[in-house]
């Protein structure tokens, strides 16, 4: 039989071995396969790779940053910043009738495609100076298309449509 101890080395209890269990069991189930995603890529890896591997499962759980300033379901409204349901291919400072975007965001024009929201989510004041988000950007390029993959599960034509969470 073992003795517990009752200095810093002790056993732990029944339920602390539980909860050390669960814990493990949790990480594990939480973490995702971006290391094997990455590998995949080679060395030199293009946006369209990112793209073809990117996870939007994962990217939902990524754009929990964004959701303190945006909203992404259909009728949400805005927030501190425009709601983005169904962004991707929209023009760019169109998506909310009722944001107050910036001068610089409406006259950059354009839409908004993947490769653009790559740009924007990179480093969206250096991608348009005198914009008024202070986000500071998703440095990870892999983070970045997540992110993305996401989005584009959030819009009109996705609706009733079961989108892969991981793509080969």
């Amino acid at each position: 039989m073992i003795e517990r101890a009752t200095g810093p080395f002790r056993l732990p209890s029944h339920s602390q071995h539980a909860m050390l269990l669960a814990l493990a069991f949790l990480v594990t189930a939480c973490s995702d396969d971006s290391q094997e995603r990455r590998r995949s890529l080679g060395d030199t890896p293009s946006f369209g790779d990112f793209m073809r591997v990117a996870d939007a499962g994962r990217g939902g759980r990524l754009f929990g940053q964004c959701a303190a300033c945006h909203t992404v379901r259909m009728g949400a409204g805005d927030r501190s910043g425009p709601g983005l349901y169904d962004v991707v291919g929209k023009p760019v400072a169109t998506n909310s009738r009722r944001f107050g975007y910036t001068g610089s965001l409406r006259s950059l024009g354009g839409v908004w495609t993947p490769e653009r929201l790559n740009v924007w989510l990179a480093a969206p004041a250096k991608f348009v100076p005198g914009t008024s988000m202070s986000f500071r950007g998703l440095p990870d390029p892999l983070d970045r298309a997540d992110v993305i993959a996401y989005l584009q599960t959030q819009a009109v034509e996705a609706e009733g449509v079961e989108v892969p969470t991981s793509r080969p």
